[in-house]
């Protein structure tokens, strides 16, 4: 008789402070206000080749705006010195002045 199968254990669930500082998919839409939670190792242009590009053409609190919004949580953002594609974990909304 085969043995019984081991099931994966339950996932963790998020801490509330943990919880409190992810920003649901929904939050960020088309034409939003973001900016990046931290520093990135390097850019990837949002140009039909895409090419990585380094992280300080983007100023830290630089606030971009989303223009397209690609597959696999991915972003196109606009920022002063280009437009870079970015993972939604590593965007959080910023306010607008006006």
């Amino acid at each position: 008789m085969p043995e019984s199968i081991p099931t994966d254990p339950a996932p963790e669930e998020a801490s509330p402070s943990e919880a409190a500082e992810m920003v649901p998919m929904a939050a960020i839409h088309l034409g939003d206000a973001v900016r990046l939670r931290q520093p990135l190792r390097y850019l990837k242009t949002a140009d039909p080749m895409p090419m990585l590009r380094p992280p300080d053409l983007v100023d830290p609190g630089e606030v971009g705006r989303v223009v397209e919004i690609r597959a696999l949580e991915l972003r196109a953002i606009r920022f002063r010195r280009g437009t870079f594609l970015i993972n939604l974990s590593d965007l959080e909304p910023a306010a607008t002045d006006g």
